[in-house]
């Protein structure tokens, strides 16, 4: 009967020797953790103070820009509050600390083992997720191999970003993340300017002018005529131009052409009944 044991197992697993930098960087990371339960004990966190400069940043038109995302997935478009606002909302809130982490790289798989995390340090409220993120990237044709390792980290930083986003919503307070939401919504269609809602509306038309967007393709997209669009209506509208301008979506995906039947193009001109 053989006398291996579990022990055996793991100190084959484990490294053979731990370097003095490693064993300090261990250290290093405990002493953080400590030191941060610690303030956050010594210093709890003000709500009123971190509402108030919720309020405050997100009446800012930079923020507000860039505080919701939009993309193609399915034949449909996500949207949703973007991972700038879960910044942004995790330093109002204080005493939380969030990140990503790649655990492992498999080269030969072709993919990193990844950790999302984020941590309400003064509630010792911590949500993680650890997931797999394939070295490709979508395109029309199919999934594209990425080996480039500069493109392999950017692959890992967007996909780990969309996971600390729901990590860092996930320890916040829900009424703090809908009135922030709110708040950017309205700063981003103007109504904070004190514009009349015609001239906000005219600008917006204006914007979409520059992608070559017409009017007509905007009443058709919100299904009303300009004449009658509303705050909410603007707002949907500067998130579509935010996320083309970045390239998240195309204006053909938002505004696609529309198709012409093989029967209009046999018709042939309307008679007139003169």
């Amino acid at each position: 009967m053989s006398d291996f044991t579990n022990t055996d197992v793991q100190s084959q697993l484990a490294p053979s020797r731990i370097g003095q930098a490693t064993v300090v960087e261990q250290s290093r990371a405990i002493a953080e953790v400590q030191a941060a339960i610690v303030v956050a004990q010594q210093c709890p966190r003000n709500i009123a103070a971190a509402i108030a400069e919720m309020r405050q940043v997100c009446g800012q038109e930079t923020l507000a820009k860039k505080a919701f995302f939009r993309f193609p997935r399915g034949g449909t478009n996500v949207s949703g509050p973007s991972i700038h606002l879960a910044r942004e909302l995790a330093r109002c809130w204080g005493n939380a600390q969030y990140g990503i982490n790649e655990l492992r790289r498999d080269d030969d798989a072709g993919e990193s083992e990844m950790q999302a995390w984020a941590w309400d340090v003064e509630k010792n409220t911590r949500v993680s997720a650890t997931f797999i993120s394939p070295h490709k990237r979508d395109k029309r044709g199919g999934a594209e191999k990425l080996v480039d390792l500069r493109e392999i980290y950017e692959q890992n930083s967007n996909v780990g970003a969309r996971r600390v986003r729901e990590s860092i919503f996930a320890v916040l307070p829900d009424w703090f993340i809908e009135e922030a939401k709110e708040i950017c919504q309205a700063t981003m269609s103007g109504k904070s300017s004190g514009k009349p809602l015609e001239r906000r509306v005219a600008d917006a038309v204006q914007a979409f002018q520059g992608f070559g967007v017409t009017v007509d393709q905007l009443e058709s997209k919100l299904d009303r005529p300009s004449g009658k669009w509303t705050e909410k209506d603007l707002g949907e509208l500067l998130v579509i131009h935010g996320s083309i301008k970045t390239g998240e979506v195309t204006v053909e995906q938002e505004f696609p052409s529309k198709k012409v039947t093989a029967a209009e193009l046999t018709a042939g001109p309307e008679k007139s009944d003169g």
